[in-house]
């Protein structure tokens, strides 16, 4: 009688390999629902209710909780201060790992590459989630500050400047402006101090500024009755191409004179990629974050979330978790005389 054949030792690993990997994905949902059940996953806003990012996380805060496993509860905070550069540190160092969601300025990268003290990150630990949308940057202005055109901004005279609302360094409504002043240099006084674009919108209209430099997706919806009534109207655009909904208005480039000009202003429109991209705490276990990767990818094509968005006019062009990395990561490839010249213009 012959002895039994040996299975050999290859096809044994192989088998084993493809058993686990058939396993894997029903192990990580286990644990994942294992994880979240009965839990509370907090949604962090660093600006101020009513503005772009507050409307953007809490359409999203309603629909994601169908697509995690396990069904946490979902809440949305706004913790302000700092142009969210407070809300920042604290989702890196203290936030619960897997439970927080971050929604802070983009800004706060550039700024971590210019080496701003007050950053307690590392932008590229993070765990990036995605981005709802991609957004366009505009300047918008109030009909009562006498500007008809950007052209009347550009010809002004220094006791007459152009009054920017803004939050703080690494916010958008303040560096934005900033570079696109030292790039076509413009008379400007910029009024730092608000808690997020609703109160700028709000200076606005009373009176207290001309108006503010953020994205479109943003003043379209929040501010959507007043450029329907005229009381405001959008100046000039500071992407490479003109939107869509904003063909007759100029790009801010037309107005540069250098080439230094042009790499300013793209990189004040290299920011809208970023704009609206959410983040977790570095310590969030591998396999949640990839749990909540899914989960947002899940939500931005779910039927309901897209028609809520689209009855919002909220726009919708996202980007993956590691479509974000690879531009949080690309920041850090900045020439060192590109981040001398924007330390001279972005840090306090």
């Amino acid at each position: 009688m012959k002895p039994a054949r040996k299975a050999p030792v290859a096809s044994l690993l192989a088998l084993l390999l493809i058993l686990g990997l058939n396993l894997l994905p029903a192990t990580l949902l286990a644990d994942a629902r294992t994880f979240y059940k009965g839990k509370t996953v907090s949604f962090i806003v660093g600006f101020s209710p009513g503005g772009g990012h507050d409307t953007y996380t809490r359409l999203m805060a309603k629909h994601i909780k169908k697509h995690i496993p396990g069904n946490p509860s979902v809440i949305v905070q706004n913790m302000v201060g700092g142009g969210s550069l407070i809300s920042a540190n604290y989702l890196y160092n203290r936030a619960k790992p897997g439970l927080a969601i971050g929604r802070w300025a983009s800004g706060l990268i550039r700024q971590e590459v210019l080496g701003r003290p007050e950053i307690e990150f590392d932008s590229r630990k993070f765990g990036w989630l995605g981005a709802p949308t991609q957004d366009h940057l505009v300047c918008t202005i109030s009909t009562a500050s006498g500007f008809k055109s950007w052209k009347d901004v550009m010809n002004t005279s220094p006791d007459k400047p152009l009054i920017i609302g803004g939050i703080a360094p690494g916010a958008s409504l303040t560096d934005d402006p900033k570079l696109i002043q030292a790039a076509l240099g413009f008379p400007m006084k910029l009024v730092q101090g608000y808690r997020g674009s609703a109160d700028v919108r709000r200076a606005t209209e009373a009176g207290e500024v001309h108006g503010g430099c953020w994205g479109w997706a943003s003043v379209k919806v929040t501010w959507k009755d007043a450029l329907e009534a005229g009381k405001v109207r959008v100046l000039v655009q500071t992407m490479p191409k003109k939107h869509p909904d904003l063909q007759d208005v100029p790009l801010a480039s037309e107005f540069a004179k250098t080439d230094e000009s042009r790499v300013l202003l793209n990189i004040a429109a290299g920011g809208g990629q970023l704009l609206r991209s959410y983040s977790m705490p570095p310590t969030t276990p591998k396999d949640i974050l990839e749990t909540m990767r899914k989960a947002f990818q899940a939500m931005i094509k779910d039927e309901a979330f897209l028609a809520q968005a689209n009855k919002a006019k909220l726009d919708i062009d996202p980007l993956s978790g590691e479509e974000v990395k690879g531009l949080v990561d690309d920041l850090f490839k900045t020439p060192p005389e590109l981040v001398a010249k924007l330390k001279k213009i972005l840090l306090p």
